[in-house]
C-alpha cells in the first residue's frame, strides 16, 4: 500500500539519501546492497527496480554532487563581479559543501568508489578537473592582463580543497575542512601576481 501512495522517484531518492547517510558514518564498512536494502526497508530486488546496479546508485550521488557544485559555481560567477572574490567564494563553497555533506565527501575523494566500477572514479576525476578549470578561468583575470600563474595557482587551490576533503573524511569528520580557510585564502590570493 505504501508504494502506491509514493510519488514517482521518491523511493529512488530515499535510496540515494540512505546510501549517503551510510557513507557519513565515521568508520563505514563496505556498503553492500543487502545492507542498503535493510536500511531502506525494502528487498534487494526492490533496489534493483530503481537502479540497475550499485554503480548506478553511486552515479546518482555523483550527478547530485555535480549539479549542486556547478550550479553554485555558476551562481557565484554570475553574482560576483571580482574574479578574486569569485575564487574565494568558490573555494569556501567547496569546503562548506563537504562539511554539510560528509557522505558525499567520501564520494568526492573516491574513497567510497574503491571497489566499484572504475568509470565512477573517472567521473570524479573529471569533476575535479572541471573545478580546477573554473578556478583557472577566474584567476586568469584577477589582474589587468591574463596571468601566466593562473594554471599552477588553480592547481594548488584544487589540491588544498581535495586535501581538506581527505583530512575531513579520514578524521571521521572531526577535522572540519574550513578551518583557517580565511587565512589560507588570503595568503594564496596575495601570492597571485597581477
Amino acid at each position: 500500500m505504501e508504494a502506491e501512495t509514493r510519488k514517482p522517484g521518491e523511493r529512488r531518492l530515499q535510496i540515494l539519501q540512505t546510501l549517503a547517510a551510510m557513507l557519513q558514518e565515521p568508520q563505514p564498512e563496505k556498503i553492500t546492497t543487502a545492507a542498503l536494502a535493510a536500511r531502506v526497508g525494502v528487498s534487494e530486488a526492490a533496489l534493483y527496480r530503481h537502479f540497475a546496479s550499485k554503480a548506478q546508485m553511486y552515479e546518482g550521488l555523483i550527478d547530485f554532487i555535480e549539479q549542486t557544485l556547478f550550479g553554485l559555481i555558476a551562481r557565484i560567477t554570475a553574482d560576483t563581479a571580482s574574479p578574486a572574490a569569485q575564487v574565494e567564494a568558490i573555494l569556501k563553497m567547496l569546503l562548506n559543501f563537504a562539511q554539510k555533506n560528509p557522505g558525499m565527501t567520501r564520494v568526492l575523494i573516491g574513497e567510497a568508489l574503491v571497489h566499484e566500477n572504475e568509470r565512477l572514479q573517472k567521473r570524479i576525476n573529471q569533476l575535479h578537473d572541471r573545478i580546477e578549470a573554473q578556478l583557472r578561468q577566474c584567476l586568469r583575470f584577477t589582474g589587468d592582463k591574463p596571468s601566466e600563474f593562473a594554471a599552477p595557482l588553480a592547481n594548488l587551490m584544487q589540491c588544498m580543497v581535495v586535501g581538506r576533503w581527505h583530512q575531513f573524511a579520514k578524521s571521521g569528520f572531526t577535522r572540519l575542512p574550513g578551518g583557517d580557510v580565511d587565512l589560507l585564502l588570503a595568503r594564496l590570493l596575495d601570492a597571485h601576481p597581477a
